[in-house]
């Protein structure tokens, strides 16, 4: 910020009428370029506007847990940061992030701030993906969409981390923090072919280990640290380079489809089979056809609508699926036993052999359909409990 002194010969009100307000010349007050002219009184003041690009980008996927993770990890990184920090921590659909920006922005030397469409990235910024809407990169610029779900998830660490590798390639750094089941397992893979870092939060030191474990199961993570020796490895990773543009290199042309996809660029089932094979499987949001995806190491399945799983999320989906289905199905066997019985008691009228076995038979199949869900919805609950122990 500079100071000038004001003269009636180039002070603002003595032009009011000659130029509008909000269009001042900054050419006739002597302002180059990325510099706005403000202040008032005896003094005016030259701001500098320019936009610091950023030379790297840090992308942070969480979810359970994840509020304090962020609160703590922030906190370490400098004002000075080079790069741009893009959060996805996954919220309730109808909430408004706000409380969270407000949250790190107490916290944080950062800026912190709810990411907006076209916004251009910005080094020493902290966005936040808006619920319900993927945070994706492009150009140097934000894109928020609500495109398809991806590991039923929107925002989805993977399709931040996947935007962001294709757009900035081995300049970002890919990070994975407390949360439950496999959200940016697969990101951290597309970061890694890409030429990047993956970082992961110890599990031992995570609230909620599935997701850092789960990326550790799969993906060749560079570093493995507690959360109180994140921000300085991060700090350490983004100033290692030289500052500047990411340099062009060859981005993987799967991933470049998949980046476009994830932008409703392109999305049809012929574009989509480019990926991989198509599989006896339909998908869980949308009853579409998968396609396996024969790139990277990561099991992971495609639609052609857009929705994309890792073979863990889509075990997932297909579980609760599945349950939903039997549920029904457990309904409209119990309606059609007490139908039965209705009719057989209906006027008085005796119950013949093979009337009575048909009722014996259904109550049997609905006791047996009953504890088979009960059991499965125990045995499911302490599979996620056994995660968290």
């Amino acid at each position: 910020m500079w100071r000038v002194g004001a003269s009636r010969r180039c002070h603002p009100a003595r032009y009011a009428n000659k130029f509008p307000t909000n269009k001042l010349s900054n050419r006739y007050f002597g302002l180059r370029p990325g510099v706005a002219r403000t202040g008032c009184g005896r003094y005016a003041f030259l701001v500098d506007q320019a936009v610091s690009v950023p030379s790297h980008l840090i992308v942070i996927g969480t979810s359970a847990g994840g509020m304090p993770a962020l609160t703590q990890l922030v906190a370490q990184l400098p004002a000075t940061l080079p790069a741009a920090v893009l959060v996805v921590q996954h919220l309730a659909p109808d909430s408004t992030g706000a409380p969270l920006v407000t949250r790190l922005g107490h916290h944080t030397a950062l800026r912190c701030q709810l990411a907006r469409h076209e916004a251009p990235l910005e080094a020493g910024n902290l966005y936040l993906a808006p619920p319900d809407h993927h945070l994706l990169v492009k150009d140097k610029r934000l894109l928020v969409t609500r495109g398809p779900r991806e590991n039923n998830y929107r925002p989805a660490a993977d399709a931040l981390f996947r935007s962001a590798a294709v757009a900035f390639d081995s300049h970002v750094v890919g990070v994975v923090l407390t949360g439950m089941l496999h959200d940016g397992t697969a990101g951290l893979e597309f970061v890694k072919r890409c030429g990047g870092t993956a970082v992961v939060q110890d599990p031992a030191d995570a609230e909620y280990p599935s997701m850092p474990e789960s990326a550790l199961r799969a993906v060749a993570v560079d570093h493995v640290v507690p959360l109180a020796r994140m921000g300085a490895l991060l700090a350490q990773l983004v100033s290692a380079a030289p500052a500047g543009l990411p340099a062009a290199m060859n981005i993987p042309l799967d991933l470049q489809l998949e980046a476009a996809i994830a932008e409703r660029v392109v999305g049809t089932a012929e574009q989509v089979s480019q990926l991989g094979h198509l599989v006896p499987l339909t998908c869980p949001d949308c009853g579409g056809n998968l396609w396996e995806v024969d790139h990277g190491q990561v099991l992971r399945y495609r639609c052609h609508t857009g929705h994309a799983f890792t073979a863990g999320a889509l075990a997932e989906s297909s579980q609760h699926a599945l349950e939903e289905t039997l549920w029904v199905a457990l309904r409209m066997m119990e309606e059609r036993h007490n139908l039965l019985n209705s009719m057989a008691s209906h006027g008085g009228a005796p119950v013949n052999s093979h009337q009575a076995e048909r009722i014996e038979d259904l109550k049997r199949h609905v006791n047996r359909m009953r504890e088979f869900l009960l059991s499965g919805s125990e045995n499911h609950q302490a599979a996620k409990d056994a995660a968290l122990e």
